[in-house]
């Protein structure tokens, strides 16, 4: 398999957030929401082995896995306090605090790679002022893949989904189950499993590469691609070094 690098761009930010000096060391926590081996925790493990080879070793990331460090709607909070150096953060979870977060998890708005990258560009100015403004720097994006529903049994028809446990991860998916009549649940990626396994959670939206990570398989049968949104996780640092 081919090596990926992350951009000198995206490495020089990283350094430049952490106030890095070439005579001390620096350690960072990096809290990450989703497991080792699901693919956005997978680049900020290559993008810590990047910064420490253009640090000379001298600037450290430890990337904590699976919410080992923070909930994941814990870590933006985390970083803008302070109590973690860097984080990452799905927007769509912050809708409520500024529309600019909720733009990629609105339904159909943006439903193919293109039409994601496309409305990222339109949106970055608008979300680094924002970022900015609450202490916090955009380090980089990306994308998951397109999001589907899953379902404890066959959908027809929307009335189908009445009734039905519905996880809601953010404001747009917790309208979508007011919409829809079901009973929305409030559950962190992290807990999904059990969630599906224990009957908490029937049914929800989110991506292939979500239901690999949760063996979402062994609870519910029907997957239904949609298509409908690709939110993005975004990596921030706080805006002051250390």
């Amino acid at each position: 398999m081919q090596r990926r690098y992350f951009s000198s761009a995206t490495v020089a930010a990283v350094l430049s957030i952490a106030g890095f000096q070439a005579q001390a060391q620096t350690k960072w926590d990096l809290a990450a929401a989703y497991p080792a081996t699901n693919f956005h925790t997978e680049n900020l493990s290559q993008l810590a082995a990047d910064v420490d080879k253009a640090s000379g070793g001298k600037l450290k990331i430890t990337v904590h896995a699976n919410a080992s460090l923070f909930k994941a709607n814990e870590i933006k909070r985390a970083v803008q306090g302070g109590q973690a150096p860097a984080g990452e953060v799905l927007l769509a979870n912050f809708e409520n605090e500024n529309p600019v977060y909720g733009l990629d998890g609105v339904p159909f708005l943006a439903a193919s790679y293109a039409d994601s990258k496309r409305l990222y560009d339109a949106q970055k100015p608008a979300l680094e002022k924002l970022l900015d403004r609450q202490g916090m720097k955009l380090l980089f994006s990306v994308p998951w893949p397109p999001q589907g529903i899953y379902a404890k049994k066959e959908i027809n028809s929307v009335a189908d989904l009445r009734g039905i446990k519905w996880r809601a991860y953010s404001p747009a998916t917790a309208k979508i189950a007011e919409l829809i009549g079901a009973q929305p649940v409030t559950i962190q990626a992290a807990e999904l499993s059990q969630a599906l396994a224990t009957g908490v959670v029937e049914s929800y939206m989110s991506s292939g590469s979500t239901g690999y990570d949760t063996k979402t398989y062994e609870s519910i049968k029907y997957w239904y691609d949609t298509q409908a949104w690709l939110p993005k996780k975004c990596r921030v640092g706080q805006q002051k070094g250390f």
